[in-house]
């Protein structure tokens, strides 16, 4: 819609217009572009293709955000006018989303040289471009024409397009469904640390739907297929034992090869989390290059017997099709590791990566020589990764990784994943009394790590971590942080980390370079996504983030992890009616304590004080222990005195979510009150 529209159509008469049945393509512009937009509505439409714009084509009378929506979902492409005026439309953004939502093909023309916000690129990454930027758009008039006449028949079935063949109409993926907290108003990452009533997508896994109406919408392929020439994903490899009790065996192989070749700065591996969302499913090789953006897959085979594994490998060139390298190993259990460095070698090789010196070094660092300790930490792995909520798995977890360091004292991965152990136990499951004595033993952890590997950058970012989120000291945090990013630039979790690091300091720039990077090397990951969406929210650029968060939702529509975040953006925007609905939902309900935050809140700006006291009074009753949330609305309700009453109980108790101090929309009304600054001053934030 262009912007700055009216709510209603003017009466001016629909001549030549189309009925939005017939309409093929739409076209989505700012005011400023209305004379490219009427040029290109011109030469599609002598070339035989319909157009649907506004405001030529809605009724008079109607309202302008239903005829948008009709159109755009009757609509088998949007053609989207590219310009500095059109990224900043609030209008255009909202009529891409739309589309990507219904799945058509979006066409973008670009016309001038300014570059595009996160949103679009999200949004537009894999749609076809059409580069008008050096002037003399109607140049490219034939291609777009020819690319049109590509999707023209595939137009979404809907009420109004019916397909021929009466198949069921494409349904609008909008059914949320599942419980995951809400990310409150506090504007708290969660990717490291948590109370436990925040519920996050890591530590509890929501089943996947089984209802097809629930399916996450994925945007269409890219029109041409182009990764860059040094990618590759690490697919889990199968375990070829007979026995599902070895799968974390298999998993722990493939995982360890996906971490050496991470190692290899000429390389980009796509992460864990993304490679491994494919596990179990029958998706073809080119569907996975094209959703990762890969050139090449790796695959292959594990089969345990006795005494004996046999790794079987394989390498992918995802653009031809054709299987460039292949081996099978035949090795002892204690060859394990061994074969891990041949084949990330082997791999490196037949991508004509150059291996530094220290960087062939780094394949095997880190690692054990003892089998029984190699596999103790698998083991160890395996139930930390998946551990739900349940204290068993963490404190086995544990147990296991003091296995590996008992048969191997250095065994610096085993340390590592130790301290990863620990600060998880001391933030949900240690007891207030041991939680000093956890934290310092996962210090100590992971300071040994670091002693025993200082190359690898996955273990300077668990010590920063530590650093940071369990001993709140973020001063000593940034050298650590800093070196891993400067260690591992290829890791997934090391951005995302960053990214949320340096967004809790208020160091925007950085941390929007680093969730970005994340979202890249980690594609499928919804924490990447949301990362960046939170990243945006503290920065108070709330339309990003939520075009963002949006995006996310395509990944998976059933997580109420997302719609947390969502509700803190819509909340700090000032969209409080909205929030409150979303809130308030009962077909997708949040867990008590986030929906009565959010409704604390949302109630109070609403006028309804009652409602508003009633929901923080259960909040309050509920979790005495959350002083930065509870000082949060204190904060908004502008009840200053309780407000710093609370931030102290939280200073003294050393609470964790301190870390939003600097960033918290919802602390802003208290942030120049000297009591405020007293507190943040014996933070000992870093300065930038």
């Amino acid at each position: 819609m262009p912007e700055g529209a009216e709510k209603k159509a003017q009466s001016q008469p629909a001549t030549g217009s189309t009925s939005i049945a017939e309409s093929k393509v739409f076209i989505s512009y700012a005011s400023q572009d209305k004379a490219v937009a009427d040029t290109i509505v011109a030469a599609l439409e002598h070339a035989g293709i319909s157009c649907w714009i506004a405001p030529r084509n809605v009724t008079a009378g109607a309202f302008y955000a239903d005829a948008i929506v009709r159109a755009i979902d009757s609509a088998s492409s949007l053609v989207l006018i590219l310009s500095k005026d059109g990224a900043r439309s609030r209008h255009v953004l909202r009529e891409l989303e739309r589309a990507a939502s219904k799945r058509s093909s979006v066409i973008a023309l670009k016309i001038d040289t300014e570059p595009l916000p996160a949103a679009f690129e999200y949004f537009l990454n894999s749609s076809q471009w059409l580069d008008a930027s050096g002037g003399h758009p109607e140049r490219l008039f034939p291609k777009l024409i020819e690319a049109l006449r590509g999707v023209r028949d595939d137009a979404p079935q809907t009420a109004e397009n019916p397909a021929s063949t009466g198949a069921p109409t494409h349904p609008i993926r909008k059914a949320i469904v599942g419980a995951l907290a809400l990310v409150v108003a506090t504007g708290i990452a969660y990717v490291v640390v948590e109370k436990p009533w925040h519920w996050n997508e890591r530590a509890h896994r929501e089943p996947a739907s089984s209802n097809p109406t629930l399916a996450a919408p994925q945007p269409p392929p890219p029109a041409a297929f182009a990764p860059p020439p040094h990618s590759i994903a690490v697919m889990p490899f199968v375990n070829m034992s007979g026995d599902p009790k070895q799968e974390y065996f298999s998993d722990g192989v493939t995982e360890e090869l996906l971490n050496s070749l991470s190692r290899l700065n000429e390389l980009q591996v796509v992460a864990r989390t993304s490679s491994f969302s494919f596990k179990g499913q029958s998706v073809d090789i080119s569907t996975i290059a094209h959703k990762l953006n890969v050139g090449n897959v790796l695959e292959g085979s594990v089969r345990r017997a006795g005494d004996t594994v046999r790794i079987t490998a394989q390498l992918i060139n995802t653009v031809t099709g054709f299987h460039i390298w292949s081996q099978t190993y035949d090795r002892r259990f204690t060859d394990i590791l061994k074969v891990q460095t041949e084949v990330a070698t082997a791999v490196a090789d037949r991508l004509k990566v150059t291996l530094a010196g220290d960087e062939a070094a780094k394949l095997g660092q880190g690692g054990t020589k003892s089998s029984e300790a190699y596999e103790a930490y698998l083991q160890g792995a395996q139930q930390l990764s998946n551990w739900d909520f349940g204290e068993a798995d963490l404190r086995a977890a544990l147990s296991a990784f003091d296995r590996a360091i008992a048969l191997d004292p250095n065994f610096a991965l085993a340390y590592e994943r130790r301290a990863l152990a620990l600060n998880d136990i001391s933030i949900f499951a240690a007891r207030p009394s041991e939680i000093a004595e956890v934290r310092a033993q996962a210090v100590e952890s992971a300071e040994r790590a670091v002693g025993l590997a200082p190359s690898l950058g996955e273990i300077h970012v668990t010590l920063a971590e530590v650093y940071a989120y369990g001993q709140l000291d973020f001063t000593r945090a940034v050298p650590e942080f800093e070196r891993a990013l400067i260690l591992s630039p290829g890791s997934a979790r090391v951005q995302r980390l960053v990214a949320a690091f340096m967004g809790q300091q208020g160091q925007f720039q950085k941390a929007l370079v680093a969730a970005r990077r994340a979202v890249s090397l980690d594609p499928q990951n919804l924490d990447a996504y949301t990362t960046l969406g939170q990243v945006l929210t503290w920065s108070r650029d709330y339309a990003q983030a939520l075009s963002v968060l949006h995006t996310a939702q395509l990944l998976r529509p059933d997580s109420v992890y997302v719609r947390g975040n969502i509700a803190n953006a819509l909340l700090a925007s000032g969209a409080v009616d909205e929030a409150r609905s979303l809130c308030e939902s009962a077909s997708v309900p949040l867990p008590p304590p986030s929906r009565q935050y959010c409704l604390a809140l949302a109630y109070r700006q609403l006028g309804r004080q009652a409602d508003a006291e009633h929901q923080f009074h259960q909040f309050k009753a509920a979790h005495p222990g959350a002083s930065v949330e509870i000082a949060a609305v204190y904060a908004q309700w502008r009840d200053t005195k309780d407000a710093l009453l609370e931030l102290a109980k939280a200073e003294r108790q050393k609470d964790s979510a301190l870390q939003v101090l600097r960033i918290s929309w919802a602390l802003d009304p208290i942030r120049n009150e000297p009591q405020f600054k007293a507190i943040e001053a014996r933070m000992n934030f870093p300065q930038e």
